[in-house]
């Protein structure tokens, strides 16, 4: 299952950026968990140790417990048409 953590860093770009992430998931029919890190600071701190970056902001995408990449690498992907690639599902 692919999942996506969030969090305030600023606001609208977050939240943004997520709902691309979100559209893009559903376009492809991909079944995601959202894990909201805006109401846990140990959640916050979990994704930043899962991404190997204490300043990592949301969106960051995993693939169960392997790390996919960013918002940016997320795009980049989107543009490239590597989408399934980058979710590690091919």
């Amino acid at each position: 299952m692919t999942k996506t953590y969030r969090r305030l860093g600023n606001p609208q770009k977050v939240k943004q950026r997520q709902e691309d992430v979100i559209r893009i998931l559903d376009a492809y029919k991909i079944n995601y968990e959202l894990i909201d890190i805006s109401i846990s600071l140990k959640k916050l701190q979990q994704m930043r140790r899962k991404v190997s970056s204490p300043k990592a902001l949301p969106p960051q995408i995993f693939n169960d417990q392997e790390y996919c990449g960013d918002f940016e690498m997320f795009h980049k992907a989107k543009e490239n048409k590597e989408i399934l690639k980058f979710l590690k599902l091919e």
